[in-house]
């Protein structure tokens, strides 16, 4: 399974961006997704996913309300809507996918068995 996420750049804060994250190869075999982010100097952090076996979407506290996780099964992608973005959004976002099935969704990236490259988000204040 390849993983590539794009649709990063720089945006204003309190605007709107969605990233996308394209899947491909035999992704037959994918049960969850999920997106992460790092800031510079910062850890790895959890933003939202989903599980497919628990039907179950989930979002950090820091972007609940803000930011919500969608997918096109025919397109064999999902996206990443980002509003309300904060100075504190900025930073290299990751999709991940997970190739357990899990009746919640992961929030840890150790969960995941892939993962691509990211996309670099900025937001000026």
């Amino acid at each position: 399974v390849q993983l590539q996420a794009f649709g990063g750049g720089l945006v204003q804060a309190w605007g709107s961006l969605t990233l996308t994250c394209a899947r491909s190869g035999h992704t037959g075999n994918i049960y969850g997704m999920g997106w992460f982010r790092q800031a510079p100097g910062k850890e790895l952090e959890f933003i939202g996913g989903f599980s497919v076996t628990g039907g179950k979407t989930d979002y950090a506290d820091s972007v609940r309300g803000r930011f919500a996780v969608s997918k096109d099964n025919s397109k064999n992608t999902i996206y990443l809507h980002m509003t309300s973005l904060k100075p504190e959004d900025a930073a290299v976002y990751y999709c991940e996918a997970d190739r357990v099935r899990r009746l919640t969704v992961g929030r840890l990236s150790s969960s995941y068995d892939y993962w691509g490259q990211g996309t670099l988000v900025t937001v000026s204040s």
